[in-house]
């Protein structure tokens, strides 16, 4: 039989335990930026933007002439699978439709 000396949580009897610190740190969260070209129209970014991102109609179409003056901007920064989730989806739509929207995802 083993003394209580033997423990591994038998210390030196101070009663203070040691335990490791565990880190929990938020999700990198990532931007998802639509890109300007000259064939999709302002009225589907404006409807994927709606659809997609549920933006409010108004915040959809500063968004939208936000990419269409500066040739891109952030439309909306989420988790991993949220942002590839939508920017598949937008990417997606504009496909079905014939338009070339380009929809990319970067780490904050």
């Amino acid at each position: 039989m083993a003394s209580n000396s033997d423990h591994p949580n038998q210390g030196t009897g101070t009663g203070a335990a040691t335990r490791d610190k565990v880190r929990i740190e938020e999700p990198r969260q990532y931007k998802v930026i639509f890109h300007n070209d000259d064939f999709t129209t302002m009225e589907f970014v404006t409807d994927v933007l709606r659809r997609v991102f549920n933006k409010a109609a108004d915040e959809a179409v500063v968004l939208m002439m936000k990419v269409h003056r500066e040739g891109q901007a952030v439309v909306g920064i989420y988790s991993y699978d949220v942002a590839m989730t939508k920017a598949s989806r937008a990417t997606s739509m504009a496909r079905a439709e014939g338009f070339p929207l380009q929809v990319t995802c970067e780490p904050e």
